[in-house]
């Protein structure tokens, strides 16, 4: 029988600290409702002590998802763990997973510390996380960096503490595959107890090689693969779930291991998160990018209309793309809507699916093909995660090379249920609608990143715009679709500026009290 290897999502935690990559608690709800979907054994929540909104975000997954583990991460004092298990408390199958630092020059530069204070802090950390629950991962931040005498010696001892994984992080993607290897390998010939615990990897791609890193160390012994949805992650990311997952699939000849992950969620996955981030993959991205199954040169084509395996080592279909494109049309009713979402995975509520539809039909008189991208820009655009303090209800915008851009805005301010007007000009349609907005809302952003993107093909295709805002030094995603671009660049801000607002009604942050964690 073929050895399980543990996939450990942490695109919720180490993902999130990407730079534009912060999600709010509603939105890493729904990330970790599709990570349950696809199948991780394992899904890292946040850093329950970074803030009050991390803390959240830790005790309603673990609420939410009963099958994966749910783990926070915390470093190696006694008010971290506290705080991890606090959040922890109502998991079906809680982690606490406890770090330090063990490479020399973090030892000296960051912690001040000498290796045996390190060393009997890991032993305390693993020793109070024990007494929570039994389920207790360590990691040795900086490992690959780290004196490999010394590795031994702490992995030893916390696995004599109880924890049942040990993380071996190459934290800043400074590792190569065979020296990789060989770490690993030493870890599970000199540690006397190694078969006590799981070795885990978490690799950084800043040589590009986080994902043939995780692979070499599989092959070395590790069990257990850090990981996150699309890569991302500090600085260059992460080693990439979907890559890794179906390296394990296509070359089980010579990595004859088993996962849990349902494959045909990588694509949905995928979207998922760079939906809700703005952060989209690059074209030629492996597994999931746009070109992953495009052939474009004439012997290319020629070899897959004969037999796909010519060029294709996968199918589209095995990650979750479909083939047949185009959909509905202007004369579908409900029930064709509901059943196609149902064939795209998604079981959508009656208040939901009114919702969708209302919008589907006002798409659909404006296109004359439907593709399912669209339904994916409706469902994801269309369907609000919080509540909506202001509704865009008129929008006039004019432009040209000889004249000011101007905007008219009219927005609805639910609260009170009263319209409100205002006019502005800008330097373009775009930034005189978020002037115009600025004034009806009163608050004052500072537009930091904008994307848009066509989803469809056509000049009828429907425009996706992605924006990242500034708030009194707090960033805001906001994301809508519409075939203008205008107007999907208000709704894009509004969405913003409603997350704003509702983050400060809901709840002021708590101030940091640890640093962002590395491992």
């Amino acid at each position: 029988m073929s050895e399980q290897v543990v996939i450990f999502d942490t695109t919720l935690r180490d993902g999130e600290q990407s730079p534009g990559c912060s999600m709010n608690l509603e939105e890493k709800l729904r990330m970790a409702r599709q990570l349950d979907a696809l199948g991780v054994d394992v899904i890292e929540a946040g850093f329950a002590i970074a803030s009050d909104d991390d803390f959240a975000a830790v005790r309603e997954v673990a609420q939410t998802c009963r099958r994966p583990v749910v783990a926070s991460l915390c470093r190696t004092t006694r008010e971290d763990i506290e705080r991890a298990w606090e959040a922890l408390a109502d998991a079906t199958r809680p982690r606490i997973h406890t770090f330090i630092a063990t490479s020399d020059i973090h030892l000296q530069y960051k912690l001040q510390k000498t290796r045996e204070e390190v060393l009997e802090m890991a032993r305390g950390a693993v020793r109070l996380a024990k007494g929570f629950t039994d389920d207790v991962e360590f990691s040795a931040e900086d490992a690959t960096r780290t004196d490999l005498d010394y590795l031994c010696q702490i992995v030893e001892a916390v696995i004599d503490e109880g924890a049942t994984v040990v993380n071996i992080p190459d934290t800043v993607g400074y590792t190569i595959p065979s020296e990789y290897h060989h770490i690993i390998s030493t870890l599970k010939q000199r540690v006397r107890n190694i078969d006590r615990a799981i070795i885990s990897v978490h690799c950084h791609n800043d040589l590009g090689l986080a994902v043939a890193n995780s692979l070499a160390a599989i092959a070395a012994g590790a069990r257990q693969i850090e990981c996150t949805i699309n890569g991302i992650g500090e600085r260059a990311g992460n080693a990439s779930l979907e890559e890794i997952v179906m390296a394990l699939r296509v070359r089980r000849d010579l990595m004859p291991y088993e996962n849990g992950i349902v494959t045909e969620e990588l694509y949905r996955s995928s979207q998922t998160l760079s939906n809700i981030t703005g952060v989209h993959v690059q074209p030629n991205k492996a597994v999931v990018g746009k070109n992953a199954f495009a052939h474009e040169a004439g012997i290319h084509q020629h070899g897959v209309l004969k037999n796909r395996l010519t060029y294709e080592i996968m199918t589209p279909e095995s990650i979750g793309v479909k083939t047949n494109n185009i959909v509905l049309g202007k004369h579908s009713g409900r029930h064709a809507l509901k059943a196609k979402y149902e064939e795209m995975g998604y079981q959508l509520a009656r208040p939901e699916l009114d919702k969708a539809y209302k919008l589907f039909t006002k798409l659909a008189d404006q296109k004359k093909e439907i593709f399912e991208e669209d339904l994916m820009a409706i469902l994801q655009d269309g369907i609000a995660q919080i509540p909506e303090r202001y509704k865009l209800r008129a929008l006039q915008a004019t432009a040209g090379t000889a004249t000011l851009a101007t905007s008219l805005i009219t927005l609805q301010d639910t609260k009170t249920e009263e319209n409100k007007t205002e006019t502005a000009a800008g330097d373009g349609p775009v930034n005189a609608v978020y002037e115009a907005i600025d004034r009806i809302t009163g608050l004052h952003g500072t537009l930091v990143d904008y994307t848009v993107r066509s989803i469809t093909r056509g000049t009828d295709a429907v425009g996706e715009v992605f924006v990242h805002v500034e708030f009194e030094g707090v960033s805001y995603t906001g994301k809508a679709a519409s075939t203008d671009i205008v107007d999907a660049s208000a709704r894009a801000y509004l969405n913003a500026v409603n997350k704003a607002l509702y983050t400060k009604d809901r709840s002021k942050s708590a101030p940091s009290t640890a640093p962002a964690a590395a491992a």
